[in-house]
């Protein structure tokens, strides 16, 4: 799976160059994890490590370039922007 997460980061990336590495990375994290878990809350069952990428994968490729302006607008990202700590590519 940590291929999987390394991989995804880096299409992150290029859709969202505004991003560092650890920001992007928490990111896809985040939609991993916030799928996996909403899908096992509903009940579903679990689909695989394939399924969650291709759908982490749909949200870059259609929200990637805007997830900075996302989390700005929205107070329980918020920080996810702050990238003091980090250090760009």
């Amino acid at each position: 799976m940590e291929e999987k997460i390394e991989k995804l980061t880096r299409e992150l990336l290029e859709k969202n160059p505004q991003m560092s590495v650890g920001r992007a990375r928490v990111w896809v994290e985040l939609l991993w994890s916030d799928f996996e878990s909403t899908s096992a809350k509903a009940g579903y069952d679990y689909r695989g490590a394939d399924y969650t990428e291709n759908l982490v994968r749909q949200l870059i490729t259609s929200y990637g370039d805007k997830l900075h302006s996302f989390a700005g607008r929205n107070p329980k990202y918020a920080h996810l922007l702050d990238a003091s700590d980090d250090m760009m590519q």
